[in-house]
């Protein structure tokens, strides 16, 4: 695995989960709808504001993240990574496929599956320098309802919230692509 121990690769899934990507002149693809939910307005038809994800203050941007956040994901926090690095949580609760697939589509990677219970997948994007770096920048993506879980519970002050599906990305770093 690049050098890397089998321990950090773990240490990394079970901590949370990363995401990558890369830029195209392609549409992003959007979310499926759920069942029950009106089809998606398409882009040429939505507002501008539809069209692209406005990240709340104090959240990073896709452009410092060097990666996309699924459409609709909720910032959760971030933290320290070691080495300079830092990952970022975001939680939705559409499914763990839809968000496997969505950056299987977006990233042009399979990237792969680490771990069946719980669900956890990977995306490495860019190059791992063990030497300056603490994780591999990408995305990772766990399902937290495996084995009848509610879901990851995130506290923010008093409210809590449930989240389905946890995607943690590690930012590019530059000169790392």
């Amino acid at each position: 695995m690049r050098g890397r121990s089998v321990a950090r690769v773990a240490a990394l899934a079970l901590s949370s989960l990363m995401a990558a990507a890369a830029t195209t002149a392609q549409p992003v693809p959007r979310p499926f709808p759920k069942p029950g939910e009106p089809p998606p307005t398409p882009p040429e038809q939505a507002a501008p504001a539809a069209q692209t994800r406005q990240p709340a203050p104090g959240e990073p941007t896709e452009a410092e993240l060097g990666l996309p956040v699924y459409p609709g994901a909720d910032y959760l926090t971030s933290f320290d990574a070691g080495m300079g690095q830092r990952y970022h949580l975001f939680g939705t609760n559409t499914p763990f496929p839809d968000i496997v697939n969505y950056y299987r589509i977006v990233l042009k990677t399979r990237g792969n599956l680490i771990f069946d219970q719980p669900a956890t997948h990977t995306f490495e994007i860019g190059r791992f320098r063990e030497e300056t770096m603490a994780f591999p920048p990408g995305v990772t993506v766990k399902d937290y309802t495996w084995s009848g879980s509610e879901g990851y519970l995130h506290v923010r002050g008093t409210e809590g919230a449930r989240y389905r599906t946890v995607i943690q990305i590690v930012p590019v770093l530059p000169g790392s692509r």
